[in-house]
C-alpha cells in the first residue's frame, strides 16, 4: 500500500515536471522566434532600436514616461510593435506554474487528497490576483 502512493506521487511529480518542461520549452522557443522578429524588422518596433541605448541607463518608471509607454498590461495593446511582441512569451514563461498546477488540480481531488486540490486552486487564484495588478503594492 505504502509502495503504491509513492509509485502515485513519483507519477504525479513526473507528470508536473513534464508540463513544466515542455511549457518552458515553448515559451523558451517562442521568445526566440519574437526576438528573431524584434531584431530582423519585420515589425516596426514601438522604440526605435536606435533610441533603445538612450533609455537603458533609466529606472523602469522614467523609461516608461519617456517612452511613453503604459505600466502594467498596456503591453498587450502593443504587440503589433517587434520590441512588445517578445513581452508574449514572457509572461507564458512566468505562467509556467500556473499552468502546471491547473494541470495536476484534477489529479489531487481523483486521490481524495482533498486539501492539497485546495491550496493549489488557492494559489493559483493568488497567483492569478497578483499577475492581474489588482493589488498595487511594491515598487511598481
Amino acid at each position: 500500500m505504502e509502495m503504491d502512493k509513492a509509485r502515485k506521487d513519483d507519477d504525479l511529480q513526473l507528470f508536473y515536471a513534464w508540463v513544466m518542461d515542455r511549457a518552458a520549452k515553448a515559451g523558451f522557443v517562442l521568445l526566440l522566434v519574437t526576438f528573431a522578429v524584434y531584431v530582423s524588422g519585420v515589425l516596426e518596433p514601438y522604440v526605435p532600436l536606435a533610441d533603445v541605448p538612450r533609455y537603458w541607463s533609466q529606472p523602469a518608471p522614467s523609461y516608461l514616461r519617456a517612452a511613453g509607454i503604459q505600466p502594467g498590461w498596456g503591453w498587450l495593446k502593443e504587440l503589433h510593435h517587434g520590441d512588445f511582441l517578445n513581452f508574449g512569451p514572457i509572461a507564458i514563461l512566468a505562467g509556467v506554474t500556473i499552468l502546471g498546477y491547473v494541470m495536476v488540480v484534477g489529479r489531487f481531488f481523483r486521490r481524495r487528497e482533498n486539501i492539497l486540490g485546495w491550496v493549489i486552486i488557492v494559489q493559483v487564484l493568488i497567483l492569478l490576483l497578483a499577475a492581474s495588478g489588482i493589488f498595487k503594492t511594491g515598487g511598481h
